[in-house]
């Protein structure tokens, strides 16, 4: 399977097949969320990567590939670094990562559901700002709002997502619309199996005869929005029962033009790139 790219690229974010993919499910749960921004009248991609393992969760912030920190909260120490901030120069910029997970509360994937913030100021500047603590923020950091109408603007997100027949995430497919509640349901276990997409608890695709449409595209439309749904699932059925890596991919994105042959490469690489639009990357992982 392909894995997600490290916080130490050379050339920004990298897809690259991982020879390590046996590692187990514990290691794989993750999310990494991809934002476009301006620094110093250019064009940056910052990556921000939440972790949970069985040692605790971690979350890492990175600039076009240079990693700029690295904040682990491990349950059983007390003095566990939960919030605080680092700083450095880059691009000519004075860039400060601020955080504060001291009251966070989390549910079954990495990324916090709410009581945090995480955010990086450049030359005094609120760049980006992530979590439900905005206020805690603004005063914590003395930052002016961003003088980009937009800000920051998350443009790819990859998760795993782990089920028996139904894998559930949020999803912003625009940077002015709401979030989401997106739902993947399918029972493999059936003779005739089938793939449902919910929005919202709404159908808005199904695909039937999936043990021959394993591999496929369509399209449905979110907030007025076409979205183009690519799928996976090939290894649900015909991968070996005794590998760890038989988990499905999906791809969600709202780029155009939408090419019919897909590839993972295609997500947002370097802050070079022209592409607009969000693309959010599952892996699906069956729980037995």
């Amino acid at each position: 399977m392909r894995d997600f790219p490290s916080c130490s690229g050379e050339n920004g974010v990298q897809i690259t097949d991982s020879s390590t993919s046996n590692a187990g499910k514990t290691a794989q749960n993750l999310v990494l969320c991809i934002y476009r921004c301006r620094i110093r009248g250019k064009t940056r991609l910052i990556t921000v990567t939440w972790t949970k393992t069985l040692m605790g969760q971690c979350v890492t912030v990175g600039v076009d590939g240079s990693c700029l920190c690295k904040v682990e909260i491990k349950p059983w120490l007390v003095f566990t670094k939960r919030k605080g901030s680092k700083n450095l120069e880059a691009y000519s910029c004075d860039i400060h990562v601020f955080w504060d997970l001291s009251s966070a509360k989390f549910g079954s994937s990495p990324e916090p559901l709410g009581g945090f913030y995480v955010c990086v100021v450049v030359n005094k500047e609120m760049t980006l700002l992530l979590g439900d603590m905005r206020k805690e923020a603004f005063k914590k950091t003395n930052a002016a709002p961003p003088s980009s109408s937009l800000g920051a603007v998350i443009v790819s997100k990859r998760e795993h997502v782990f089920g028996k027949r139904t894998f559930e995430t949020k999803a912003l497919f625009s940077s002015d619309g709401r979030t989401h509640d997106l739902v993947i349901e399918c029972d493999t276990s059936v003779t005739e199996p089938c793939l449902v997409v919910r929005v919202d608890g709404k159908m808005l695709m199904q695909v039937k005869r999936l043990h021959w449409k394993f591999r496929g595209n369509d399209t449905m439309v979110v907030d007025r929005i076409s979205v183009e749904v690519l799928w996976d699932v090939h290894s649900w059925f015909f991968g070996l029962s005794s590998s760890p890596g038989n988990n499905a991919v999906f791809m969600f994105r709202t780029c155009q033009p939408v090419e019919k042959t897909w590839s993972l490469a295609q997500v947002p690489t370097s802050s070079k790139s022209q592409s607009v639009g969000f693309s959010l990357v599952l892996y699906a992982w069956k729980n037995e």
